[in-house]
């Protein structure tokens, strides 16, 4: 199992669109994958449960990843944050 935090870098959140590309790229992946905030766990690739996260600019979100692609999965998705979601 893989853990790794990231933030929220771009101004409107976690909203459809993103939800959806991380929907979408935890998908291409065999792990199971979760994310994380204020203690409350989600699969990651279930689209209701990332927007119900209400997750905010500059919000705290642990990526967890288990299985044989844990680490590829991990970089995939944290790239989507660290790049804005590609909105900005």
């Amino acid at each position: 199992m893989i853990e790794r935090v990231v933030v929220i870098k771009n101004r409107a959140g976690i909203h459809a669109r993103p939800a959806a590309l991380i929907v979408k790229t935890a998908g291409n992946f065999d792990s199971r994958i979760f994310l994380e905030k204020d203690g409350e766990k989600i699969n990651g690739k279930s689209i209701m449960g990332i927007i119900t996260l209400g997750a905010i600019y500059n919000t705290t979100i642990k990526i967890i990843a288990d299985g044989k692609d844990e680490e590829e999965a991990v970089e995939a998705l944290s790239s989507l944050f660290e790049n804005k979601f590609e909105e900005e």
